[in-house]
């Protein structure tokens, strides 16, 4: 099981790493659903990094629908936000139908220059989470989709992330990018909710930080809790 740990903050990635998360989503401005970080808290991170970082490249938090001036930015960014241990760049980019915008998003994978990608949240917005999930396993660069299903809380999602579980691993070749479940998982639920589903990467944010609020601190006691139940010796 994959555990990736929402970080705000080098003190962040430092205790999600000693606290045994596989790799952290660095974002800036989380009660905007995450937004590109500082290039100095990734320069402070880079230069101590012990778990590969994913960089949130998103200009801002209107919607998913970027303009000339929008999509510059995100090249410009992932350009300069480029180190060694980076494992992804997160983004996602909709068409006015709420469809994966392909033209946008090869702009960007071509900008990425060989980088892993992960789809965000985006891909909730899509009018269709199937057809969305089969436009993106056409690109190989995209490694993982984070999805709470189409809805506010994945935890309301289970049959729509079981399906979409089941066809990322449908066909005998090589399976379609991971579905990595996130927003709204606890504790409490996750044991379930990872039998229920068939996930194999979990995405977490307040529920390992201090009393769950999304902008305290990762709580190191909650995060091994975490760690016991989705990784028991």
């Amino acid at each position: 099981m994959l555990l990736e740990v929402i970080a705000l903050s080098p003190e962040d990635a430092k205790l999600a790493a000693r606290g045994g998360a596989d790799r952290i989503e660095l974002v800036s401005a989380i009660e905007e659903g995450g937004l590109t970080p500082a290039m100095a808290v990734m320069e402070e991170i880079a230069a101590e990094a012990a778990i590969p970082v994913h960089v949130m490249i998103r200009p801002h938090s209107r919607d998913f629908h970027y303009s000339e001036e929008d999509m510059g930015q995100m090249v410009r960014e992932m350009k300069s936000l480029r180190f060694p241990c980076i494992g992804a760049y997160v983004l996602g980019v909709l068409t006015a139908e709420q469809k994966v915008d392909e033209e946008k998003l090869k702009r960007l994978l071509d900008a990425a220059d060989g980088v892993p990608v992960t789809f965000h949240r985006a891909f909730d917005e899509a009018r269709n989470l199937e057809e969305a999930y089969e436009t993106l396993s056409r690109y190989p660069q995209i490694r993982t989709v984070l999805t709470s299903g189409g809805k506010p809380s994945v935890l309301a999602a289970v049959d729509p992330i079981k399906e979409l579980v089941r066809q990322s691993r449908k066909g005998s070749g090589s399976s379609g990018p991971e579905i990595m479940a996130g927003s709204g998982l606890t504790l409490a639920s996750v044991s379930d909710f990872v039998k229920q589903t068939g996930v194999r990467a979990v995405h977490f944010g307040s529920g390992v930080r201090q009393n769950g609020r999304s902008q305290a601190p990762i709580d190191p006691a909650r995060l091994a809790a975490l760690l016991a139940v989705l990784k028991p010796q």
